[in-house]
């Protein structure tokens, strides 16, 4: 049975804060509706690539390169400005409603509280802030601190270093089964936020899984 963890990292855009707010811009640009996960999938993918080869770019890069993409696969085009304007969105991001609930759950039940995103740290930090749960966390760490993306396993090394654990007492919370493949191959625990989605059967599975942040929180805090 997988013991409590002594602290959690939590997974931040998409997990934590929801990227709805993207989809009106991207209506802007003349995208359909669809258009936002598409995005997102394939800045996901590229940032994939450069982690594979050993390479790296900052994610907002990325996802403006990806961006670019998905407008010509759709016959758009923007220019640099209105990209920068939606990619700016990304610092107005809603976090989602449970996801106090689920800082103080685990917080209450002893558990430190890190996150750990893709995005740059000072974004991730204007976010927590802004939504009220800075106060809640305790390091605020990037993939640019190691200079590969997630899934690698050096990022999930790297958050246990500075949180002061073993691997083995750090968990993640992500609602990416990608990043929960890798916490797991990287020795950490990991829950799963489904939102209605199973987990994949070709992924390493999670230790715990729910519906909700507050599930999920819910479910290590009880361990």
């Amino acid at each position: 049975m997988t013991s409590r963890p002594a602290v959690v990292a939590f997974d931040i855009i998409g997990t934590v804060f929801s990227l709805e707010p993207l989809r009106g811009p991207l209506a802007g640009l003349g995208l359909p509706p669809g258009a936002l996960e598409l995005w997102f999938a394939e800045g996901l993918r590229d940032a994939f690539a450069l982690a594979a080869t050993g390479s790296f770019q900052p994610f907002r890069s990325v996802l403006d390169a990806a961006l670019e993409q998905v407008l010509a696969e759709h016959g758009r085009s923007a220019t640099a400005a209105q990209r920068s304007d939606v990619l700016d969105g990304m610092k107005r991001l809603s976090p989602h409603a449970d996801a106090g609930e689920a800082f103080r759950t685990l917080g209450d039940a002893g558990i430190r509280i890190v996150a750990l995103s893709n995005g740059a740290a000072a974004s991730t930090r204007s976010l927590l802030e802004a939504a009220g749960l800075i106060r809640h966390v305790e390091l605020v760490l990037s993939v640019e601190d190691v200079g590969l993306s997630k899934p690698r396993r050096e990022v999930y090394e790297h958050a246990a270093r500075q949180a002061g654990v073993e691997p083995g007492a750090l968990a993640l919370i992500a609602c990416h089964p990608w990043d929960i493949h890798g916490a797991r191959t990287a020795g950490l625990s990991a829950g799963y936020v489904a939102r209605g989605r199973p987990f994949p059967a070709v992924m390493q599975a999670p230790d715990v899984s729910g519906e909700s942040l507050s599930e999920v929180a819910r479910a290590f805090a009880a361990m």
